[in-house]
């Protein structure tokens, strides 16, 4: 393995993060198990969902599919230590890029007062070539990248409450840029278990045969190679 493709262990000389992602099960796909990880370690990590996932399951109209998939949620941040989860409204399959969404998110951020902002991949690609993104995750890991700075500057959004310029990075989990990753090895199982609790989700996307310890695997197992462990989760990380 040549230098460029190992990974380095992310800083872990932290106590609170805060994970804003786009929807319900975008945890689950990729960074629960390094959350359950930091979770073991005390540390507190805050959910926030910009969507309820309203829009997810083609055969269940929104109107009960963002309950159901909120309560999926719920349960699956219980597995791994998370208690704290909110969801903010935003319109499931149309979350646009812009101020307003920025500012949504720094009220969030000044809230909560994280050290460590987790987010969406929000490269084109997940796979740096063919894999297409999807627009959603895009729009908010720029946004919260964007929320971040802006919630150190007391100037801009000053009614979405007391600045807050303590992020130290942000962390994009599965970007195709990754350099950085969370071993995973003692926590992979309960990764797994955690998406298991979308199984309403996983059902209504008509994957018969899908296996959410064999899906994760594929992830974790040759991250965890470059990173010199059996599982691991990569990160593409940001310095404010």
């Amino acid at each position: 393995m040549s230098a460029s493709e190992r990974l380095q262990p992310v800083d872990e000389d932290w106590q609170k993060a805060l994970a804003v992602v786009a929807h319900p099960d975008d945890l689950e796909f990729g960074s629960a198990a390094a959350i359950a990880r930091w979770t073991a370690q005390g540390k507190e990590i805050v959910y926030v969902l910009l969507t309820s996932g309203e829009a997810g399951i083609d055969g269940l109209a929104p109107d009960e599919c963002g309950p159901l998939r909120e309560a999926e949620q719920i349960e699956s941040s219980r597995i791994v230590g998370v208690s704290v989860v909110e969801f903010l409204g935003q319109p499931d399959g149309t979350i646009e890029y812009g101020v307003p969404l920025r500012r949504v998110i720094t009220e969030v951020i000044r809230r909560h007062q994280p050290e460590i902002v987790l987010t969406n991949n929000f490269r084109d690609t997940w796979d740096g070539d063919v894999l297409l993104n999807q627009a959603d995750h895009i729009n908010t890991g720029r946004a919260t990248l964007d929320a971040v700075r802006d919630a150190a500057n007391r100037w801009i959004f000053p009614d979405a409450g007391e600045r807050w310029a303590g992020v130290k990075q942000v962390w994009a989990c599965g970007s195709p840029n990754s350099r950085h990753a969370a071993d995973t090895t003692d926590t992979f199982t309960v990764g797994v278990d955690s998406l298991k609790a979308h199984q309403a989700y996983i059902d209504g996307l008509n994957w018969p045969h899908f296996d959410s310890e064999e899906f994760l695997e594929g992830i974790s197992r040759p991250t965890g190679t470059r990173l010199g462990t059996k599982y691991a989760t990569s990160f593409e990380v940001f310095t404010p």
